[in-house]
């Protein structure tokens, strides 16, 4: 058919998404789930991904980094696919999970081209394994390029290894989109930041520790990601202390000792064994809580799962919300998420464990439900309830499991800390204690409520990542070895740090052993930096916050929770610029999530992707009409 010289064909409907990780492809797996219902005219659209790393893995993913690294969900539990559980008005595009997917390859003929180390590692892959970082990479590879098959006929997808600096136009007009060292932008629709763990500048006390090294000719190294720093500069032997004992610390271990060629091996009675190098640091190690994060759940559970939401779902959400001013975390939130991970711990004993109860569940049930929330007779009715201490949920407990122990020295906090992890690896491990993961289970649910409140400050995700986001147990029994061994030594809860002007190195203390400094020339923080607009080294998020984004208290972007479009200072949602990730008062628990639990970020992919096409369909009707 020969075209109409009065209506010229209509330029493509463009999207540039910045940052082409997890979350980019999670986003560009739901627009190719929507567009069939929002974008079924077969009008020209066009796909530009800007991200210096390779697309699917992104940065924090990329294929490049140390085999030693792992993930730290078992690879069964690691989706990038929708499933009936996710709350959303697109379809269910189901998918493998990790560990279907490493399935799925051993059975390919010819074999998937994967290197031959990452194929080794898939075939040997079960659901219960720990995946590297790498064969993620792959997978998430793999995801992003089915992706963008299934998108419609006739789109174009364009990656650029680019970092995108600036974001200009008018208000309801096309955008620009400017790459770093070019001098003509992209020009779009719709723009979607997906930008996933950025660097950041130091705060006041970084930069003051940062100028103290550098005077003294020692070193210090600021929150960042663990496979980004230069740790050339921490020599052998030499005693580094270390705050945080979360994840990032996790990393700095393996790196640290695996990493220069330290190896493990089981002893005569079973125990692990580390078999030092000689080009170890010692690591002192302490955070504010002074243990490491919990270590993940090592068994499935077996019978009926807690029924969650029951007292923070939607229905509380919309009361909260509905009430005049903004709810206060501790006050109005707080007692609601108590409630409901101590439900979901009780229904698990009740209905798994009876005979360490006194009495039916349904009776607990009923007298549970009518106590008002983190009450005494919330707290009467379990301790009549369950005659056992033990079997009662106690979160300041858990939150804090050194508040208040004093320590005659420091050898005895080894051996304190020591049996601390130990009793977590067997309890982590022994369906005994099954309602650990009915909580773990509530508390995903609760984190996908929690999203409707925007910036709820970073106490909440501290406690979660805590409790649900830990290491492997592996990686707990090598710190133990590690710890045996002498080569990482735990400094105790509060743990403080400061700079000794007149000896020219820093110190650390702690609550745990009143007394006791360690002194050092090196200082790492064992974390990522915090996600806020103001700090972050990204030129992009500074200077959309420069041109009028607008940032909650706590410096996170904010965005609607219905379709995570930015707002303006005024509130007001930009028709064509939206955002994703941790840098948003949005912020899930993750880019990928644990099949058949509501992932609040799958349901933020679904609203954003239909809202971009909606979009995009509402810019080609109004294109028609002035044809």
């Amino acid at each position: 058919m020969s075209a109409n010289p009065d209506h010229p064909p209509r330029s493509p409907a463009t999207v540039v998404i910045v940052g082409a990780g997890p979350r980019a492809t999670g986003l560009i797996e739901r627009i190719a789930a929507n567009a069939p219902e929002l974008h079924g005219d077969g009008a020209p659209f066009e796909l530009h991904l800007v991200d210096p790393h390779p697309p699917g893995g992104g940065r924090i993913w990329r294929p490049d980094q140390s085999p030693l690294l792992w993930m730290n969900s078992m690879a069964e539990d690691v989706t990038m696919f929708t499933d009936a559980s996710v709350e959303r008005e697109g379809p269910i595009c189901p998918g493998p999970s990790l560990s279907e997917w490493a399935g799925r390859l051993r059975e390919e003929r010819p074999p998937h081209a994967l290197p031959p180390e990452l194929a080794a590692e898939a075939a040997a892959l079960t659901g219960r394994s720990f995946a590297t970082r790498r064969l993620q990479s792959a997978y998430l590879g793999w995801v992003y390029e089915r992706s963008v098959a299934a998108l419609p006929p006739g789109t174009t997808v364009h990656e650029h290894r680019d970092r995108a600096v600036r974001v200009t136009g008018p208000y309801d007009g096309r955008q620009q989109v400017w790459l770093e060292g070019r001098t003509a932008p992209l020009t779009a629709d719709a723009v979607v930041l997906a930008l996933g763990h950025l660097d950041a500048e130091p705060d006041a006390e970084q930069r003051a520790l940062t100028a103290f090294a550098a005077e003294h000719g020692l070193v210090h190294l600021p929150p960042e990601f663990t496979a980004d720093s230069d740790l050339n500069a921490l020599r052998p032997g030499e005693p580094v202390l270390v705050r945080g004992l979360g994840l990032a610390f996790v990393d700095l271990m393996v790196l640290l000792t695996e990493g220069r060629g330290g190896r493990y091996e089981r002893g005569p009675d079973g125990e692990l064994v580390y078999r030092p190098s000689g080009r170890e640091p010692v690591l002192y190690a302490g955070s504010r809580r002074g243990v490491p994060y919990h270590a993940k759940i090592g068994y499935s559970l077996s019978g009926e799962r807690p029924p969650v939401p029951r007292f923070f779902g939607p229905a509380q959400v919309e009361e909260l919300l509905s009430r005049p001013g903004r709810p206060d975390f501790r006050r109005d939130i707080w007692p609601l998420i108590a409630k409901e991970l101590g439900f979901a711990h009780y229904h698990r004993l009740f209905t798994a464990h009876p005979e360490r109860t006194a009495g039916p569940w349904s009776a607990f049930e009923e007298k549970y439900a009518a106590c008002p929330p983190d009450s005494p007779e919330l707290a009467a009715l379990v301790a009549a309830a369950v005659p056992d201490p033990a079997d009662r949920l106690d979160l300041d407990a858990l939150d804090r499991p050194l508040t208040g122990l004093r320590f005659d020295d420091h050898e005895a906090l080894q051996q304190a800390l020591r049996g601390h992890i130990e009793a977590d690896l067997a309890r982590r491990h022994d369906p005994a204690h099954s309602p650990d993961l009915a909580v773990f289970l509530a508390l995903l649910s609760v984190y996908g409520q929690l999203i409707r409140f925007g910036d709820i400050g970073g106490w909440w995700h501290g406690f979660f990542s805590f409790l649900a986001s830990g290491p492997p147990g592996p990686r707990l029994e090598q710190l133990l070895a590690l710890s045996r061994a002498g080569v990482v030594r735990f400094l105790g809860a509060e743990t403080a740090v400061a700079a000794d002007p007149l000896r020219g190195v820093f110190r650390a203390s702690s609550a745990s052993v009143p007394g006791h400094v360690v002194e050092a020339r090196a200082l790492v923080e064992a974390r990522l930096p915090e996600p806020t607009v103001d700090r972050s080294r990204d030129t992009l998020l500074r200077s959309l916050h420069r041109d009028g984004a607008a940032a909650t208290p706590a410096g996170l972007l904010a965005v609607s929770s219905a379709d995570a479009r930015i707002l303006d200072r005024g509130g007001r949602p930009h028709p064509r610029r939206f955002a994703l990730g941790p840098h948003t008062d949005a912020r899930a628990s993750g880019a990928f999530a644990r099949p058949g639990t509501n992932a609040p970020a799958f349901r933020q992919n679904d609203a954003t992707a239909r809202a971009l096409l909606r979009c995009l369909r509402d810019l080609s009707c109004r294109a028609s009409l002035t044809a």
